[in-house]
């Protein structure tokens, strides 16, 4: 069974939900050990008395605050919680705001919130009255003596406690040399804008997070055992690799790379050399002979066009017409 990492509970006005704290995360990270490459041997990580020069064993390690050099206030795990004890054990919801609206800079790293008491009703209210309202809670916690921001979202039947950055420690994006919105400055063309746009259709899927896994830690594996196989296990290979982003680095002609990538996505040329072909333009209309019609024809003659052009609806006031009656006109002037 998942251990909590944390105990409190979940409060939002009067209501109090007792909640444990479980880490939504697993790593794959490959374990490489720190060697002496001069005889491979390993490099420990040692705890030591500064003092002494002995090795200290974790029981017996405290925490010190060092309020003037070389003193310290001496500090236990229950000193953490007694300086307050609600806020170390609560999860205050505070407001409730659209998940929309946090941007995505904001997000650090996700924890579950599961019912530890007998209060399970009150937790499943609170999942409802998020996923009806398509809200989600902000909050602030205490965990291992620092107080996080945090947003309470649900995810199917469990609720995901997720620490958010505090706006300062969000870097300014001043200083960073962007693109304006000025896109004409920068050559950027309706037709590029649009075959962009098809591109991005073309690539558009349904989000599986199934389907995506590390496919460079299987690339690592492979390359570490074909050096077991090759016997090379004591020398790391120190030749260069090849710059792979000079061949991609100046887009000169982002045109036909567009054309290309749509090609590929959608499966043929014919629509993308479509949406790269411009307008073709209405010919011109051939000079009239200066015969006169008879008048009754005349007549006839000006009234359908009188009546298409009263029938004209303006774009903006008129509302869309049902398809019936739009094809009824259209065989009525036929």
């Amino acid at each position: 069974m998942a251990r909590a990492i944390w105990k409190g509970s979940i409060s939002f006005g009067l209501v109090h939900i007792p909640v444990g704290l479980f880490s939504a995360e697993k790593t794959n990270d490959l374990s490489f050990r720190q060697l002496d490459r001069r005889n491979l041997s390993p490099v420990g990580y040692r705890k030591y008395n500064k003092a002494t020069g002995e090795e200290v064993e974790s029981d017996v390690i405290v925490k010190g605050y060092e309020y003037e050099s070389g003193h310290y206030v001496v500090l236990s795990d229950e000193d953490l919680l007694r300086a307050n004890p609600e806020k170390t054990q609560t999860v205050e919801i505070t407001d409730f705001v659209d998940l929309e609206d946090i941007e995505p800079v904001f997000y650090d790293k996700p924890y579950y919130l599961a019912p530890t008491g007998k209060n399970a009703k009150g937790y499943a209210l609170l999942r409802e009255a998020l996923k009806r309202t398509r809200k989600v809670g902000i909050a602030k916690v205490v965990i291992r003596s620092r107080e996080y921001l945090s947003a309470v979202v649900p995810q199917g039947n469990v609720l995901v406690l997720e620490i958010l950055r505090f706006a300062d420690e969000i870097r300014a994006t001043d200083d960073l040399e962007v693109p304006g919105e000025d896109l004409q400055a920068m050559g950027v063309n309706d037709r590029e804008i649009e075959m962009a746009e098809r591109l991005v259709e073309g690539m558009t899927a349904e989000w599986s997070p199934e389907k995506y896994h590390d496919t460079y830690r299987e690339d690592l594996m492979g390359l570490i055992q074909g050096r077991i196989d090759s016997g090379q296990t004591n020398e790391p290979d120190e030749s260069p690799v090849p710059e792979v982003g000079e061949a991609r680095g100046d887009v000169i002609d982002i045109m036909s790379l567009l054309k290309r990538s749509v090609e590929a996505t959608t499966g043929g040329a014919n629509d993308a050399d479509e949406a790269e072909r411009p307008a073709a333009k209405a010919p011109k209309p051939a000079a009239a002979k200066p015969a006169a019609a008879p008048k009754a024809v005349a007549k006839s003659a000006a009234k359908p066009r009188k009546a298409a052009s009263a029938s004209k609806p303006s774009p903006r006031s008129a509302a869309p017409a049902k398809p019936r009656a739009s094809s009824s006109k259209k065989r009525k002037a036929a």
